[in-house]
């Protein structure tokens, strides 16, 4: 079976991360509430929601008669026990980042794809661990007024001058941390019986006009 391949996102950096893998596709804005549930952890939360943007993907497909495979991410990191997302203000974005210096920080990056065919939802949690560098409040202020990392979990931005941040990186897939694990995403494409070193779903490319001010986690 042949499938259009979509992206529930807005974000300029899935998308490209999502270009790697040379299918054609298209994105929606899922927009949907990322507010955590009462008592809800971080590996629910990320799941949840990757999940719920999916269907909500779904739901967007003008033409669905035709099969869909529906991608959608999520990513919040822990700091001290604590569900840290998208700070929104500069004044967020010093909190998170002092928080964050000298500590390892654990991002969870939740994934799921969802099939218009069969209705089925695969779906994961991938984590990956940032070691931060011991960061000055005088650097802290200079990369976050440099690089506006305003919407992105962890007030920073890893493809950018975010990179300047770290002592080192832990992980399977670097992607993970940009917003979209590549290596699991292929897998579960593969469960859904799309094999990406041999076929391409039927699909148009990707728009790209969209806002790049949103960061890599929308």
């Amino acid at each position: 079976m042949e499938f259009n391949l979509v992206l529930a996102s807005t974000s300029p950096f899935r998308q490209q991360l999502l270009a790697k893998l040379m299918l054609p596709f298209n994105c929606v804005n899922p927009n949907i509430d990322e507010s955590p549930a009462k008592n809800e952890t971080a590996l629910s939360l990320v799941k949840r929601l990757a999940e719920q943007k999916a269907f909500a993907g779904a739901q967007l497909i003008e033409n669905k008669s035709v099969p869909q495979l529906i991608i959608g991410s999520d990513q919040v990191a822990l700091i001290n026990g604590q569900i840290i997302g998208k700070p929104h203000t500069v004044d967020n974005a010093i909190a998170q980042l002092s928080a964050a210096s000298g500590q390892a920080i654990t991002f969870y990056t939740g994934l799921a794809v969802f099939n218009s065919a069969n209705q089925q939802m695969l779906s994961c949690v991938e984590p990956f661990t940032v070691h931060f560098k011991h960061l000055s409040v005088e650097q802290i202020r200079y990369y976050i007024n440099t690089e506006q990392p305003l919407y992105c979990a962890g007030s920073f931005k890893c493809e950018g001058l975010g990179i300047a941040l770290f002592e080192r990186l832990e992980g399977d897939d670097p992607n993970t941390l940009i917003g979209l694990p590549l290596i699991k995403l292929i897998d579960l494409l593969a469960q859904h019986g799309v094999d990406v070193l041999s076929q391409a779903p039927d699909a148009q490319p990707a728009n790209t006009d969209i806002e790049f001010n949103k960061g890599r986690w929308g």
